[in-house]
């Protein structure tokens, strides 16, 4: 059987990870057959965590600092999408337009004329696009949707998320998280609300629609006078039937806690993830059960499918495995995506129309989706 033969874009920490971790954990469907950064460093030489330069690691892929001559020459089945947060789209665009299939890292667009445009490409491409959300992939999301379905939460009416990266300045993760680009420097903290609304839509049947944010100025970033963006915003957000979904995001703060926090409230029982003492815990009620007392499970990220999976190689705790092996699977069956564009365009652009809100002081926007009748792509 033919192997699929995928490229990366972007070699930065994380593109560096998913070539690696497709090879070691998918080598008997998969060939690491290209790579694309403008930095040719982080191809040749050796970086931060790796092993050994990715030259050396893997002799038979090509690497080349133009995507488009990428593109046309590697013969690829699949990109990966691992460039900067907000240059993501363009990139998908062009690999559609070669029906060649894509991952894309989010969030999936930085604009609401990116997402039309992606849209669009999306619709004439035979190829799939996939979003690489891998919070819908933790343990969390996974219960989460078990229970919804079981009928133990009953109907969600109230929900809060929160996103706290370890972000001390000055400290080895703020430098490492920068090391190739500025876009966590630069990009708006709401902006990165995918993590967090991602796994909560799941069990949502409907799109948010309204939004307002607030953001705290600045007061513990090291940036200089050159950046001027909000520590810490807080959107809050609502479907057309009501649904409220509360969320919180930093940019920079001293807090070194972290990261992903839910809590579901609905009417049927409770769900949340939480982290005490440096350990995250998963929790749950139910008034469908005999014991309607608070039960307490692990909060690890492993997917429970996966926990004694002999295949299984590291990476955000299982999450990047598991979302690779439902992409491949999909790829190998002709679809559908894992995660659709429309899943991915419904926790991306709720943060482009967040930091609007924040920058008009609050304002109450309402939202649209490229499939609305009446999309525009304007604010």
């Amino acid at each position: 059987m033919k192997k699929i033969r995928v490229g990366v874009v972007g070699l930065g920490h994380r593109g560096r990870h998913m070539l690696n971790l497709s090879a070691k954990g998918f080598g008997d469907i998969v060939e690491p057959a290209a790579a694309c950064d403008i930095r040719p460093h982080n191809w040749y030489e050796k970086q931060w965590l790796s092993d050994a330069p990715m030259a050396e690691m893997f002799p038979n892929a090509q690497f080349f600092e133009d995507y488009d001559t990428m593109l046309e020459k590697a013969d690829l089945d699949v990109v990966i999408v691992e460039t900067g947060a907000d240059i993501h789209a363009e990139f998908c665009c062009k690999a559609l337009a070669r029906n060649i299939n894509v991952l894309s890292d989010i969030p999936v667009v930085a604009s609401l004329s990116e997402a039309e445009e992606l849209w669009k490409a999306a619709e004439k491409s035979s190829a799939i696009i996939s979003v690489g959300s891998n919070p819908n992939e933790q343990k969390f999301t996974v219960l989460l949707n078990e229970f919804f379905k079981k009928g133990l939460l009953g109907n969600p009416y109230c929900m809060e998320a929160e996103y706290i990266h370890w972000s001390l300045p000055g400290s080895e993760s703020s430098i490492h998280l920068n090391e190739n680009g500025d876009w966590r420097k630069l990009l708006s903290p709401i902006r990165y609300c995918t993590h967090s609304l991602g796994p909560l839509l799941t069990i949502v049947p409907e799109v948010l629609r309204k939004v307002t944010c607030f953001g705290t100025g600045r007061h513990a970033d090291d940036y200089g006078n050159s950046i001027n963006k909000d520590d810490m915003q807080c959107a809050q957000f609502q479907t057309d039937s009501g649904i409220v979904i509360r969320v919180m995001r930093n940019g920079r703060c001293r807090a070194d806690i972290g990261h992903h926090t839910y809590r579901v409230f609905g009417t049927q029982g409770y769900m949340e993830k939480t982290e005490r003492m440096g350990k995250a815990v998963i929790r749950y009620n139910s008034q469908n059960e005999l014991d309607t007392k608070l039960k307490e499970i692990g909060g690890e990220y492993m997917p429970p499918a996966y926990a004694n999976d002999p295949r299984m190689v590291a990476g955000h705790g299982g999450v990047d495995f598991a979302m690779l092996d439902h992409f491949f699977i999909a790829i190998q069956n002709g679809g559908p995506a894992p995660i659709t564009l429309k899943e991915g365009l419904a926790m991306t652009l709720p943060g482009i129309y967040a930091e609007e809100s924040a920058k008009r002081g609050g304002e109450l926007m309402r939202m649209r989706y490229p499939w609305d009748p009446d999309w525009t792509a304007s604010f």
